[in-house]
């Protein structure tokens, strides 16, 4: 199986927010298909569609240390989020080169399409919850890098374009 390319920071796919599905299709279960192969070919623990410039609310995180336990999200939207937060590193295939620390709450309750279709409603903690905030930030037309200073944020931005050269 192949992917599309991951699109290139600054591209608008990266700040636009994307489209809500309105059922789970074949089709969306192929895309699903296709997001998980990109994701376990960086390797990641995520990846949104618009990472690969499919304008739809679709997610996918795997977390999980033996692989294959990914969660396929249509529509994903956080009901909760604890008041603890968790550090953990963060980076993007569509900025790559570099990472940051990213404070996040360490627990999460989301509500989602899953892959048959219906409503579920999920908790997920620590590197999960801090993929699937990743990705809904993603989803919404933000990164990562978004939750860094302005002075933090240029010097990062800097040197990924000075890698990617």
């Amino acid at each position: 199986m192949t992917h599309r390319p991951y699109v290139k920071y600054p591209h608008k796919c990266l700040r636009t927010a994307a489209k809500p599905v309105e059922a789970v299709t074949d089709e969306i279960r192929a895309i699903w298909d296709e997001m998980i192969f990109a994701m376990d070919a960086m390797p990641g623990v995520g990846l949104a569609a618009p990472q690969l410039g499919i304008m739809l609310r679709l997610a996918v995180v795997d977390a999980s240390d033996e692989r294959g336990q990914a969660v396929r999200m249509a529509n994903p939207e956080i009901l909760h989020a604890s008041t603890q937060s968790r550090e953990h590193e963060e980076a993007s295939p569509n900025l790559p080169g570099v990472s940051a620390v990213i404070s996040r709450p360490r627990a999460v309750t989301v509500r989602f399409l899953n892959e048959a279709g219906e409503v579920e409603e999920r908790d997920f903690v620590n590197i999960w919850a801090t993929s699937v905030q990743h990705q809904i930030d993603h989803l919404n037309g933000k990164m990562y890098v978004d939750h860094l200073s302005k002075v933090k944020r240029d010097m990062l931005v800097k040197k990924a374009r000075k890698l990617a050269r």
